[in-house]
């Protein structure tokens, strides 16, 4: 038995019990615009701002504006694919208003890369393809560069760096980072073997000398 999903109905996977405070009201297009499709008007714009990560009623008209006009399909927009990417800025939880456009791009861009690899499975000549083709790869190439923007902007701009199993021996010193000195750090990667140690630079004799002294103290010896 096939049921088909009705668009005029929420549903939220999440326990019951949780189901009510997780929907999102669903936007209600028109040809005169959008509305927050909720009893409760107050309450609806409430929620849809918690989950567009604003903080006032202008910021979330805003972003809500562009996701409509992102979500056209066919020279006009779809309520189906609209509530797709709501839910989708919703699940990432922008924090705040940069978070709130940064991921309000990503789900755009994920859209339009799906609709780029529609175009490229029904190409019909060389040069759809390669159209859509092109357009698909700079789209695939930018999702993953505005995941590590978010995830760089989440962390105050600082990389996040994991040192482990770090042993120094005594009188070392153990640095992390770029450095412009011979200094170095005993580290023991997953096969067990180790970096470049901090041990003092040790002068290694010459090999002439070393060929030439048994010689001349043979001949001293002689003499």
């Amino acid at each position: 038995m096939h049921t088909a999903s009705n668009p005029n109905i929420a549903v939220a996977i999440a326990a019951p019990d949780q189901a009510k405070a997780a929907a999102v009201p669903r936007i209600k297009l028109s040809s005169h615009g959008f509305c927050i499709d909720h009893p409760d008007p107050e309450l609806g714009e409430q929620l849809m701002a918690d989950a567009m990560g604003v903080a006032d009623r202008d910021a979330m008209h805003g972003v809500l504006k562009q996701l409509v006009k992102a979500s056209v399909s066919g020279e006009k927009s779809d309520e189906i694919n609209l509530s797709f990417m709501i839910s989708m800025v919703k699940n990432i939880k922008p924090r705040d208003s940069v978070e709130a456009m940064l991921v309000a791009q990503m789900v755009c861009v994920h859209v339009m890369a799906m609709r780029c690899a529609y175009h490229l499975a029904n190409a019909e000549d060389i040069a759809q393809q390669d159209s859509a083709g092109r357009t698909l790869g700079r789209l695939a190439r930018t999702f993953p560069a505005q995941i590590e923007a978010l995830n760089r902007y989440r962390s105050n701009g600082e990389p996040a760096i994991t040192v482990q199993n770090v042993s120094v021996g005594d009188g070392g010193k153990a640095i992390v980072g770029n450095v412009t000195q011979h200094v170095s750090v005993i580290v023991s990667n997953n096969n067990g073997a180790p970096a470049v140690t901090d041990a003092p630079m040790v002068s290694m004799p010459d090999r002439g000398a070393q060929e030439h002294e048994p010689a001349d103290a043979k001949r001293g010896a002689q003499s």
